[in-house]
């Protein structure tokens, strides 16, 4: 298991990249997640990503995290290679988990999410890494 990502909200996605555009970090892909009404700008530092996640409408999780809270950090992910493993894991330590089974998220990888009142806060999400652009 390793650091994927950390996910961070903002409203507004152009206007958030500036000051990491400004210390040199450019983004490596900017995409659409419809399923999770989201428009998404991964950020590589280091080894890991950071996720930019702007919502597309008022009603997405996103959007209900800004309106609670303002931007700021949304999740950590953590690289797992086997997501349906990690999640009977986190199920069996008595984790409440979001996702009884993955679903396609950014990048088109498998993803699934463990509350954040199971996690010290945190909304924590499993990315399995493998292409899986193909249906499983």
């Amino acid at each position: 298991m390793r650091l994927d990502h950390v996910g961070v909200a903002v409203r507004n996605l152009e206007s958030a990249l500036r000051p990491y555009e400004a210390i040199g970090v450019r983004p490596e892909a900017v995409e659409t997640v419809e399923a999770e009404g989201v428009k998404v700008a991964f950020l590589r530092v280091g080894e890991a990503h950071v996720e930019l996640l702007e919502p597309l409408r008022a009603e997405g999780a996103v959007a209900r995290f800004l309106e609670k809270r303002g931007e700021g950090m949304h999740h950590l992910a953590v690289e797992v290679d086997d997501i349906r493993a990690a999640i009977a894991r986190a199920k069996a330590a008595g984790l409440a988990v979001i996702d009884d089974e993955p679903r396609r998220g950014a990048r088109g990888r498998l993803v699934a999410f463990v509350h954040p009142r199971s996690f010290g806060g945190v909304l924590l999400e499993f990315v399995e890494p493998k292409d899986v652009t193909s249906d499983q």
